[in-house]
């Protein structure tokens, strides 16, 4: 593990390189990855900033991917005032309206939601370490972050059923899509993607200008999802392009070898 003292978004900001391990999302190939400091007091500014140069958390950790040939991790945003649905995300909202309802909460620990979170991870990810090793501390740990920010749990209930949980981070200017859980008996009503339009709705009620949804993997089955979503805004590693519908993010997949960070 290598210390980065001097790489943006401060130079006073400590961030720290991994030596290269097993990907998360493609199977076969390595990956590195860049974090901050976890014991360096982060704040809602600093986090909204770290947000804005491509970084994601998980629970108190911030991280971005740094891997040196591969740049298939793309990190996505909504400008919620300029987007608009599909024909298909119309479709599944006008069938979802009549008797959904949406509820921002504040994060604290319920007994349903973490009972739906259960269910989810043995419904989606039944071979996975994360299902294994569910408890209530770590579905909190992995879900809350102890620092500044305010965090919701954006409930969706379907004819008063608990359908979906999208924990939600709110900053000054954004939304951060950080973690989605659904009843898996429900999929054919699409949570997941009433969960985003929820998330979007209430961005333009707050008046903000954006919703983080994380990264984009178009190789990875369980992300490729967030670029219909349009228009939409990715992070190349110095700025945010303006993507409309249709148009493809030319810089996915492998580096130029000549070019390795």
């Amino acid at each position: 593990m290598t210390s980065q003292p001097n790489l943006e978004p401060s130079r006073s900001l400590p961030l720290y390189l991994t030596g290269e391990h097993a990907c998360s999302y493609i199977p076969g190939l390595s990956a590195r990855t860049l974090f901050v400091d976890p014991l360096r007091r982060v704040d809602t500014n600093l986090y909204g900033l770290l947000l804005e140069r491509g970084f994601r958390r998980s629970g108190a950790h911030i991280y971005r991917p740094a891997c040196s040939r591969c740049r298939r991790c793309v990190s996505l945003r909504i400008p919620v005032k300029e987007f608009a649905p599909n024909r298909s995300q119309r479709r599944t909202w006008q069938r979802n309206t009549h008797d959904l309802v949406r509820t921002s909460r504040p994060a604290v620990f319920d007994p349903e939601h973490y009972r739906l979170y259960e269910a989810y991870l043995q419904s989606r990810h039944p071979d996975g370490s994360m299902a294994d090793d569910a408890t209530p501390s770590s579905y909190f740990d992995f879900l809350v972050a102890p620092w500044g920010g305010e965090t919701r749990f954006i409930e969706l209930r379907a004819g008063g059923r608990l359908m979906a949980v999208a924990v939600t981070d709110l900053l000054p200017s954004a939304l951060s899509a950080v973690y989605t859980f659904f009843d898996p008996d429900l999929s054919d009503r699409a949570p997941g993607t009433c969960a985003i339009l929820s998330q979007i709705q209430e961005a333009r009620r707050l008046g903000l200008e954006h919703l983080y949804l994380g990264y984009w993997i178009e190789d990875c089955r369980k992300m490729s999802y967030k670029d219909r979503y349009r228009p939409t805004e990715a992070w190349d590693g110095a700025a945010w392009r303006h993507l409309g519908r249709g148009e493809s993010i030319p810089w996915r997949g492998e580096r130029d070898p000549g070019n390795d960070a």
